[in-house]
């Protein structure tokens, strides 16, 4: 089974990439690794999810709105190299968390992704990550992800 069959096992789906919000490229690729640019839940060119954590949207939904931001990056990456059984590793992830002063939880957060790229890699989507949470992110999204991957030789 490849991995864009086994996102559909697992009953997600690769959408068209999105289109970048201002002036950058969403993935570039420098020897065998692939780097993303952040991706926010973009479904269908349509912010899916919006607000701060806990303040307007739920701990719940913004873990959902993560995992639309890992299927962003994967739509991205996938879109640069053909297909994701080229892939060898997810090695980073950094996720920035539109959150309130007092909130703590950004690796719960974070969690929605990292445990998503663990169910579609396995053991190759086990990675390093960084949690972070800021005062605003673009289009007012909860959640947005880069990625660093490296590819199969």
């Amino acid at each position: 089974m490849n991995i864009e069959q086994k996102i559909e096992e697992l009953g997600y789906k690769l959408t068209t990439p999105p289109k970048p919000l201002a002036s950058y490229v969403p993935v570039v690729k420098s020897g065998e690794f692939i780097f993303t640019a952040g991706q926010v839940p973009l479904v269908d060119g349509q912010l899916k999810y919006s607000g701060k954590v806990p303040l307007t949207i739920s701990e719940e939904d913004a873990i959902k709105a993560a995992e639309i931001c890992v299927l962003n990056c994967l739509s991205v990456i996938k879109a640069e190299i053909g297909q994701l059984d080229k892939i060898e590793r997810i090695v980073k992830l950094t996720v920035f968390v539109n959150s309130t002063d007092d909130y703590s939880k950004q690796p719960a957060i974070a969690n929605g992704a990292s445990e998503l790229l663990v169910k579609i890699f396995g053991d190759a989507g086990k990675h390093a990550r960084s949690a972070v949470g800021v005062s605003s992110l673009p289009l007012n999204a909860p959640v947005e992800v880069e990625m660093i991957v490296k590819l199969k030789e």
